[in-house]
């Protein structure tokens, strides 16, 4: 019966073997399987087929359908060209294990009339009976693999949760049986404890790497062979080591999935892709020894996220001197708002509302001056922070003699190990064979090498010393600049990033809005502890930041009634007043001043009869002591104007006319004081001696 299906018209045409394995591991070490499969080729001779083609294209190749099988579809094609009589493997799952593969081989054999052979039987797709055997073979086979898949990832997340599964361990780490162990060499220890600890200072992981490229360090990093290499660090080097539990000495797995993709082909690609922490399969904290405490890697892990400009994250701090940067929000519609920078030197901030704007052409919401808010910022803070001043910068002067160079103590490290690499290159070329130069030559050139190294390593130590000195810290100098925060944080060399940090560590979010009617900018700080204040701000007009305060204003406009500009500058400057872009006073200045607002000079009056004196020509007038006047003015007795407190009263000649003036007079007259002397009328005690 079965020799029934294959007929002459089967024989005339060529029969096809096909061989395949899943893996590469099958095809290294499971060699019996293939050579029982290549002896499907006598089968074949014993059927009556004269010429056998061999298909083993797809060896270490898995027919579940994930991957593309070249010789799986010569096969399919030779088959639909009606060229094959029969095809030939020692298991028809060798075929395939997917319903979409088997279907299509079935189809093409059926409506050319090709048989199927395998170790057990014939099959003759036309016949209903193989048709219907075939397509449950084919079911079986794909649930056989769906099955044992299932059994096997089933176990293997069992053991997973448990934290006993160690794949392969990270760099820094070994794999000791089933839990990871840190890896022995201290200097690879010292540079992922280095790393860490520079992305918590320095608050990014992109200033950390700027900061190993700057003193040109190298980080290790692990090969597919498992071997440790040092090299130049990147980005992702950094980035990997804060995305990785290990380091905080937790155990993880199931990190990441695969998903299937397409390429411009149209042949299926798997991808890796990150899954968020909620979907790992385990995450086991305390699970072995860490490089940090698993709190702080997550205080790291967080902060770098944080750095991410998106709209639940600050953003990282950046050098332009905009306080309120990535933490400032718009209150109509809740965007953050975008900073630009104006001016001549473009060092000006604004803050406008145009995210609406630019994403769905939506009106603007709002835009002020940043130089303003930023100053009313710094104020509330320093209010805060400024109690606890003193003691922070006594801790401060406390760590500052306690930190270790971490630089030198890296490149210390290297020269150690570089010199252990330089002994060894010598202990080999010392051991060879002095007459085998093929040898020896190239073991001699291997310690030159070595030695070049060492040189280069002690050349940027000596470098590094010279470009640092050791500061001598003065604790009586840091207490008393933590006595004066205000300077500190508005010297020019403090870092604006620093600054930001600072503010983002004490407030959460700033909310803005501006009250058209007031023509007030409204700013609601949101304090890291729960607090929340309002701050109203005047709307300034363009260049008011910079124009003349309107008390210097107002002082001007009264000393010109008595003074002239020369001697109104040298008031100003005596009681410390600057211009708005923070000059001294000199006459052009203040004639300008008086120019731009139309203030009158000051000119002496042509018949001598001044209408406003100074308080000398004022007590003149009175004929009273100048300080008898002083301190009817201070008292309020008499009106008088004193614009500047290190400055010169000023008098309206019609005040002086007035009854209360002449009381005031009439009152030093009647209190004169005069010398103590005899009097005529008084008789004396003693008689005259003479």
């Amino acid at each position: 019966m079965i020799a029934d299906k294959i007929g002459p018209h089967h024989l005339e045409r060529k029969a096809i073997l096909y061989v395949r394995q899943s893996s590469v591991h099958q095809v290294l070490h499971n060699r019996e399987s293939g050579t029982l499969q290549y002896a499907m080729r006598d089968r074949l001779t014993a059927l009556g087929f004269a010429e056998i083609e061999v298909i083993d294209d797809d060896l270490g190749r898995s027919a579940a359908g994930g991957v593309q099988r070249a010789g799986f579809e010569r096969m399919v094609a030779e088959v639909c060209l009606g060229k094959v009589g029969a095809v030939c493997a020692r298991e028809v799952s060798r075929f395939a294990r997917n319903s979409r593969d088997w279907q299509q081989l079935i189809e093409m054999c059926r409506v050319v009339d090709t048989v199927l052979v395998d170790q057990e039987t014939i099959y003759a797709p036309r016949h209903g009976n193989d048709r219907l055997l075939l397509g449950l073979k084919g079911s079986l086979n794909e649930y056989e693999l769906d099955l044992l898949r299932q059994r096997s990832l089933s176990a293997r997340y069992e053991k997973a949760r448990r934290g006993e599964l160690v794949v392969a361990a990270p760099v820094g780490f070994i794999k000791a049986g089933d839990r990871f162990e840190k890896d022995p060499d201290r200097r690879v220890q010292a540079a992922i404890s280095l790393v860490l600890d520079k992305i918590e200072e320095l608050g990014s992981a992109r200033q950390a790497l700027l900061w190993f490229q700057e003193h040109g360090l190298d980080l290790p990093t692990k090969r597919t062979n498992g071997d440790t290499v040092w090299r130049r660090p990147c980005y992702a080097t950094l980035h990997r080591m804060i995305e990785n539990p290990i380091y905080g000495g937790a155990y993880a797995y199931g990190k990441t999935g695969a998903t299937m993709g397409y390429t411009a082909d149209g042949v299926g690609a798997k991808t890796r892709c990150r899954k968020a922490r909620a979907e790992w399969i385990a995450l086991k904290p305390d699970a072995h020894e860490g490089y940090v405490s698993w709190e702080r890697f997550e205080a790291i892990r967080a902060m770098v996220s944080s750095n991410i400009p998106t709209s639940r994250h600050h953003g990282a701090p950046k050098h332009g001197d905009a306080l309120l940067a990535g933490l400032i929000r718009c209150r109509r519609c809740g965007r953050k708002l975008t900073v630009r920078y104006t001016g001549a030197q473009h060092q000006t901030p604004r803050y406008s509302c145009m995210r609406g704007w630019a994403d769905n052409g939506e009106l603007r919401c709002i835009a002020f001056g940043g130089l303003r808010v930023d100053d009313a910022i710094e104020k509330a803070l320093l209010g805060v922070v400024g109690p606890g001043a003193v003691a922070a910068s006594m801790a401060a002067a406390e760590q500052a003699t306690q930190r270790r160079d971490q630089a030198r103590e890296a490149l210390d490290r290297d020269l150690e190990a570089a010199r252990y690499a330089a002994d060894r290159a010598f202990r080999q070329y010392d051991a060879a064979d002095p007459a085998n130069r093929l040898v020896a030559g190239e073991l001699e050139a291997r310690w030159n090498q070595a030695l070049a190294r060492v040189a280069a390593v002690e050349s940027r130590i000596g470098a590094h010393e010279a470009a640092l000195p050791t500061p001598a810290i003065d604790a009586a100098a840091l207490a008393l600049l933590g006595a004066n925060l205000k300077t500190v944080w508005s010297a020019p060399t403090t870092d604006a990033r620093l600054k930001k940090r600072i503010v983002r560590t004490l407030i959460d979010e700033v909310v803005a809005d501006i009250d058209d009617t007031a023509s007030e900018i409204v700013i609601f700080v949101h304090w890291s502890g729960g607090v929340h204040s309002e701050i109203r701000l005047p709307k300034r007009r363009r260049g008011q930041r910079n124009s003349t305060p309107a008390d210097v204003i107002e002082a001007v406009l009264e000393l010109a009634l008595i003074a002239s500009d020369d001697l109104i500058a040298g008031l100003l400057n005596r009681n410390g007043l600057k211009t708005g872009h923070g000059n001294r006073w000199t006459r052009e200045r203040v004639t300008s001043l008086r120019s731009h607002h139309r203030i009158p000079v000051f000119k002496a009056a042509a018949d001598g009869v001044e209408p406003w004196l100074n308080l000398s020509d004022a007590a003149h007038v009175l004929k009273i002591a100048s300080k008898t006047l002083r301190l009817a003015a201070e008292a309020g007795e008499i009106d008088a104007r004193h614009p500047l407190s290190d400055g010169p009263w000023i008098f309206a000649r019609a005040e002086l006319m007035t009854d209360t003036a002449k009381s005031i007079a009439e009152r030093a007259h009647r209190n004169t004081r005069r010398p103590a002397g005899l009097n005529q009328n008084e008789q004396s005690l003693f008689n005259s001696m003479t």
